[in-house]
């Protein structure tokens, strides 16, 4: 199983920019992005359930960052718009074998995760 997240780069702040998670080898309950800044924690961002396509978002990114699948291309997509600076981050895919509470944010709950993409937002 692999988690192959690709769409960082640089962008201007109020940029808009599109993550893609792909999973080879089977899908899963739920999948999620994560982001780690520098010098900070890993922090939770979005979740969407396979079935069904529910989603949570993080109060940070409310409004801004939209979290979808593509059930025929088992990928999971992050639309991030009007990116702010502090929106730089190493950003993680993560997958879960089981499904959960919709809201948890918690990192354990998932088994596979991604490399990660590095998104860099300028003033």
């Amino acid at each position: 199983v692999q988690l192959q997240a690709s769409g960082g780069g640089l962008v201007q702040a109020g940029d808009s920019l599109r993550l893609s998670c792909s999973a080879s080898g089977r899908t899963f309950s739920k999948y999620a992005w994560f982001r780690q800044a520098p010098g900070k924690e890993r922090e939770f961002v979005a979740t969407i359930r396979w079935i069904g396509g529910s989603t949570y978002n993080a109060d940070s990114v409310k409004g801004r960052f939209t979290i979808s699948r593509d059930n025929a291309k088992n990928t999971v997509y992050l639309q991030m718009n009007s990116l702010k600076p502090e929106d730089t981050a190493v950003y993680y895919c993560a997958a879960a074998v089981r499904d959960t509470v919709l809201s948890s944010t918690r990192q354990s709950i998932y088994d596979y995760w991604g490399q990660g993409t590095l998104v860099t937002v300028s003033s």
